[in-house]
């Protein structure tokens, strides 16, 4: 990544996008622009905004030390924002499903999580959220088995034709 884009993933300067906000020279306009702010914040180590943009109610569990350890070890990859729901600037209420991936110490891992987000007083504060399981894969065809008619229609088994090439590659 640039050194000056923004770590949301925005295409947009770091400087111009989530700075202002971390940094509290602008309000969050909508949920989504908070969970951006927030995801940056977790890549730049500003504890303190991650803490002070979270619902009081949830703060109380939060551990400061370990909220800073995840961030200054992790190497964060990327955030996908999968979708919204609601959480505009004249909404009270908002939903953000994301994907966050990183690497903590050799291993890959992605933080897939549906956010909720309330504003109070004109501030939009994460409330909570709830971990997407992954899905299992689904085939879009049905599994050809070795001894199967071959479905490319040449009469041949599976194992003597296509089935022979993919094994070869």
């Amino acid at each position: 990544m640039a050194a000056d884009k923004c770590p949301c993933g925005s295409d947009k300067s770091y400087k111009q996008c989530c700075e202002p906000i971390i940094k509290g020279k602008k309000a969050a306009p909508t949920a989504q622009a908070l969970m951006r702010a927030r995801y940056s914040a977790y890549v730049k180590t500003e504890v303190d905004f991650i803490l002070k943009t979270t619902a009081p109610k949830q703060r109380e569990g939060l551990d400061e030390r370990a909220t800073r350890a995840w961030s200054e070890h992790a190497k964060w990859h990327s955030l996908e924002i999968v979708s919204t729901e609601k959480g505009g600037a004249d909404d009270e209420t908002g939903t953000v499903e994301f994907a966050a991936s990183y690497t903590e110490g050799d291993k890959f891992k992605r933080h897939h999580e549906k956010a909720r987000f309330r504003k109070v007083r004109g501030k939009w504060l994460y409330e909570d959220g709830d971990m997407v399981k992954q899905q299992p894969l689904k085939r879009e065809a049905p599994k050809v088995g070795r001894n199967d008619p071959c479905p490319c229609g040449s009469g041949k088994k599976y194992k003597k034709c296509c089935g022979a090439k993919e094994e070869a590659a």
